[in-house]
């Protein structure tokens, strides 16, 4: 008896790490956007930071924001936009540290001109 009661205990206390998990990774999934507009470095066309960046300008009620890419994403696509700017459509999950907006790019993809 005191076997199933331990069991039935444990059990409890166990399932809602397993269901915290399962929340975690809805809330990753609803936070992934697609962005469209102009692919760009937030030093060279923009004069935002120090050192070349790679961001996304995008247009939201009117005003110009601005999504930095993530650091992988920034080492991959920075030589594409860095004397020239691109349109195109970033997709990937959003976060915000220090008032600046962050894209974990998943997925980049340029208009054609």
């Amino acid at each position: 008896m005191k076997m199933w009661v331990a069991v039935l205990f444990a059990g409890v206390l166990v399932s809602p790490l397993f269901v915290g998990q399962g929340a975690a990774q809805d809330k990753k999934k609803d936070k992934e956007v697609s962005l469209k507009g102009k692919v760009t470095c937030a030093k060279c066309d923009l004069g935002l930071e120090k050192n070349c960046t790679t961001v996304i300008v995008v247009k939201e009620s009117g005003k110009d924001v601005v999504y930095y890419f993530d650091t992988k994403a920034n080492k991959d696509y920075h030589s594409d936009i860095c004397s020239d700017s691109k349109p195109g459509e970033v997709t990937g999950a959003v976060s915000e540290k220090d008032g600046k907006k962050t894209i974990t790019v998943n997925k980049l993809k340029y208009d054609s001109k």
